[in-house]
């Protein structure tokens, strides 16, 4: 019975975080991009906290270890949202999350490069399987770009700097809770993106111009993209381990392709359905290689 809520955790994380690319966009009809991504923080930061205590999870952080959050806090949430906000407002939530979803394809090579992690064959495999995917589904049927460039290379800066995070809390991971190590970033990420939030989007915010369905996208955001999805996954995570686990992120992009075609009537060619096989292929075999390890273990 415990492994059925360890599955039903990371399925609902997974299936949770694949809607939120639907919930950006709903989102960006009324309130621009850092204002959702700065108010976002905003809400999720307390719900942190408060689950960190309530759950008996509250950490007090090292003097030494500041600098390295705050490396965290640049990488995530402060260049990734960037990344992510601004280039989902040029490019659709499934674009946006088949694209989101090939982090776990260059982690190997920064592991490889930076950790001195061994890169397996399988893994450089299901790397190039997966880029042929998301090609499949970033070109139109005649060839041509269905989506636009820019937006295409901010969520591939929001990809670099997820890995770029992974690096950085490799240090951290074993010291603190996740919650709590995520409370903090997410702290010092809304002060990075407060000066640029007053100069830039402040202004802009007529609260009596944003719709219901924008606003309830926002709070969806911060309190399940943010939240919720982190806690279930950490339960999946400690009680699977990062291979298996890891393996249930290919239904981020699945999720978003769906609800995207019902919610915000997305176009969803046979070139987009392949594009979107190839990359859960190619993302199943990037973590083959960790099944065999993990069962060699046994």
């Amino acid at each position: 019975m415990k492994k059925f809520w360890v599955i039903f955790s990371l399925v609902m994380a997974n299936v949770f975080w694949g809607c939120t690319f639907v919930a950006y966009k709903i989102a960006n009809i009324s309130l621009e991009p850092l204002a959702i991504v700065f108010i976002r923080l905003m809400i999720s930061i307390p719900f942190l906290f408060l689950f960190a205590w309530l759950s008996g999870r509250m950490m007090k952080i090292r003097k030494e270890d500041f600098k390295l959050i705050i490396l965290l806090a640049i990488a995530e949430p402060f260049v990734y949202f960037i990344g992510e906000a601004f280039g989902l407002s040029l490019v659709s939530s499934t674009m946006g999350a088949i694209i989101i979803s090939t982090i776990p394809l260059f982690m190997p090579i920064a592991a490889y490069l930076f950790l001195r992690e061994r890169l397996s064959l399988t893994n450089i495999i299901g790397l190039i399987i997966s880029f042929g995917g998301v090609i499949m589904v970033v070109l139109a049927s005649e060839g041509k770009f269905s989506g636009n460039i820019k937006g295409i290379l901010l969520m591939f800066f929001a990809v670099l700097s997820a890995v770029a995070y992974t690096i950085f809390a490799k240090k951290l991971i074993h010291r603190y809770n996740g919650i709590i190590i995520t409370a903090w970033q997410s702290t010092l990420g809304a002060i990075m993106f407060l000066p640029l939030f007053l100069i830039f989007e402040v202004d802009r915010i007529d609260i009596t111009s944003i719709s219901p369905d924008s606003f309830w996208s926002v709070l969806y955001l911060a309190i399940f993209g943010s939240g919720l999805c982190f806690i279930l996954f950490t339960y999946g995570l400690r009680e699977l381990g990062a291979s298996k686990a890891n393996v249930f992120a290919n239904l981020i992009p699945v999720v978003t392709a769906i609800l995207s075609f019902f919610l915000l009537k997305e176009a969803m060619p046979l070139v987009k359905i392949l594009g979107i096989v190839v990359v859960l292929v190619g993302l199943f075999l990037t973590q083959m290689s960790s099944f065999k390890r993990a069962n060699r273990s046994k």
